[in-house]
């Protein structure tokens, strides 16, 4: 891994045009869960489905109990930025890092410094009324209880993309841009599985894929560089 580490450090030296996709594996580190390990979300056993309770159509259906899981299982208000989300802002603010394309709604990225930060799946930090589309704060899902409501009576949503639900078309043309015209395209703790989100990694036509993943995915054997082991021990190291 020293070897792979060593080229990876020497190909960020020489970028001015990298652009970093990444999963639930970058925010582990920070303390929270994924959705797919051993230990993940989907792993766990409540009353619906994880895959269940995030959809759309319970959502709308169940929506006390939409929030009940949500506010146990997505917040984490707690959470910091780890050494794979610093050094990425770094790389940004030394002109490096073009943008980041994330699949994580935890807003992470944003709170290391990133500016440019694609979030296909939306974001745990931004709330709206479904009635009138009035923003509400993190703060009133977080301490609220119950199903939130706005003083017009309509039902606040989360900005989050849940199952059954298109991704933001603004977004990912942003993101799709990004990646065409990127020189390195690190790709870092994602198991590559969530479509179509993992379907824009595609759309790069450089010869500097890198993997960055604690087991291997399926674009392993496409990747220029693969290094397997957790994203912040492997970014500490850049």
């Amino acid at each position: 891994m020293n070897d792979a580490i060593q080229t990876l450090r020497e190909w960020v030296a020489a970028s001015d045009n990298i652009v970093f996709f990444g999963g639930a594996g970058v925010s582990t580190e920070s303390g929270i869960p994924d959705f797919r390990s051993v230990d993940g979300l989907y792993n766990q056993h409540y009353k619906y489905p994880p895959e269940t309770i995030l959809s759309h159509t319970f959502f709308m259906s169940q929506t006390e109990e939409f929030y009940r899981f949500y506010r146990d299982k997505m917040l984490a208000p707690w959470a910091k930025p780890n050494a794979a989300h610093l050094k990425l802002a770094e790389w940004e603010k030394q002109g490096k890092l073009r943008a980041i394309v994330t699949q994580n709604i935890d807003g992470l990225h944003q709170a290391a410094g990133s500016k440019c930060v694609y979030e296909l799946h939306g974001s745990v930090l931004r709330n709206y009324c479904m009635r009138c589309h009035k923003p509400f704060p993190f703060e009133e899902i977080l301490n609220g209880t119950g199903v939130p409501k706005c003083d017009c009576g309509g039902t606040i949503k989360p900005d989050v993309v849940l199952y059954e639900e298109g991704l933001d078309s603004d977004c990912i043309n942003g993101s799709v841009r990004a990646i065409q015209k990127a020189d390195i395209l690190i790709i870092g703790g994602t198991s590559l599985t969530v479509y179509p989100a993992a379907g824009l990694i595609n759309y790069y036509r450089g010869n500097k894929l890198v993997l960055v993943n604690k087991t291997a995915t399926p674009a392993d054997r496409n990747a220029d560089l693969v290094i397997h082991g957790p994203i912040g021990e492997v970014f500490s190291q850049l």
